[in-house]
């Protein structure tokens, strides 16, 4: 059994959780949080027999092996460091860092303490988003690459009503760049690798993130383009352009309903049945590595983390979404 503890006790961990309880090898031993009745309450309800509110501790505890972080995005390389340098292996929800000069602490880290250091972006470990690689070739020669992905957050209200939560606020390294434009980024890098250069645009709120954006990604011989936001609503799906035919994609970030359209009016449902929560694909690679002593993942690399953060880095300089731990 690979012993797991947590940072973070909202939503996206008891997802993470319930996900990597379908594996066969993860069990929840100890949940960190900054305040002891939140910790204990968390640990209560999933089962786990230790709690931590000092990190250090946390990081040195023997009960331990892996930890899962999603705390907000500005703690994540100060808390991945403690923890490896300890010797834990650390998944680390997306985006892993506020920009490259974290990240690149955090790998340099991650191989001094011979260590597992992996991005938590779920969509690239699913059997849809396997089947979308494996059909590519299908659609001819790629032309565009089309990600859509646009949702209202359940926060906007109350900042509309002058209260700044933290999925606003600057302070954590959030926005909607950081916060779902990575989801149709990161896609785009694993198939097509980096492209050459970028053109961002994005619309800025009085708190100092973005509320939503878009870029083109110019290669070769094709272009990406990305459209994302939290202050609106999309409803159309994100799309690979071939010259032979379109794949389909309902979700760019959890990936369920895939087709390839040809151009002779032919339709190929090419989807791949989920049987597991979707957190599972992710919490699976990460256990199987560890229990191989695999430093690295194979599909969520370090270097395709590394080539995601350079897009987010460079789109925030161009749409002026500056974070307070740029500067540390």
């Amino acid at each position: 059994m690979i012993r797991f503890g947590v940072i973070g006790t909202n939503w996206i961990t008891e997802e993470f959780i319930k996900g990597a309880s379908e594996t066969e090898d993860f069990t929840l031993r100890a949940v960190y949080s900054r305040t002891e009745n939140r910790a204990k309450e968390f640990a209560d309800k999933h089962g786990a027999d230790f709690i931590y509110t000092d990190l250090d501790q946390f990081a040195k505890s023997e009960e331990i092996d892996a930890v899962y972080i999603a705390s907000p995005n500005s703690f994540h390389t100060k808390q991945a460091i403690i923890l490896m340098n300890h010797g834990k292996h650390v998944i680390c929800e997306k985006p892993i860092a506020s920009n490259t000069t974290e990240l690149k602490q955090m790998i340099e880290a991650a191989k001094n303490n011979k260590v597992l250091l992996m991005e938590a972006l779920k969509t690239t470990f699913t059997p849809a988003f396997i089947s979308i690689k494996e059909n590519l070739h299908k659609i001819g020669k790629i032309r565009r690459y089309f990600a859509s992905y646009c949702q209202y957050s359940s926060r906007y209200d109350a900042y509309k009503n002058g209260t700044v939560l933290n999925a606003f606020n600057p302070v954590f390294s959030n926005g909607s760049l950081m916060d779902i434009g990575i989801y149709c980024i990161y896609p785009m890098i694993v198939l097509f690798g980096k492209p050459q250069y970028i053109k961002a645009s994005g619309i800025m709120l009085d708190s100092g993130v973005d509320g939503k954006g878009s870029l083109i990604a110019h290669y070769e011989d094709m272009e990406g383009m990305v459209m994302y936001s939290k202050i609106t609503n999309s409803y159309i799906p994100s799309e690979i352009q071939g010259e032979n035919g379109s794949i389909l994609i309902d979700k760019i970030s959890s990936p369920e309903k895939v087709e390839i359209r040809y151009k002779d009016g032919s339709v190929e449902d090419i989807s791949s049945t989920d049987s597991h929560h979707s957190m599972y694909y992710e919490a699976k690679e990460f256990i199987d590595l560890i229990k191989r002593g695999t430093f690295e993942s194979s599909i969520n690399s370090l270097e395709i983390s590394l080539n995601v953060m350079e897009i987010l880095d460079e789109t925030r300089e161009q749409i002026g979404l500056i974070f307070p731990a740029d500067h540390h």
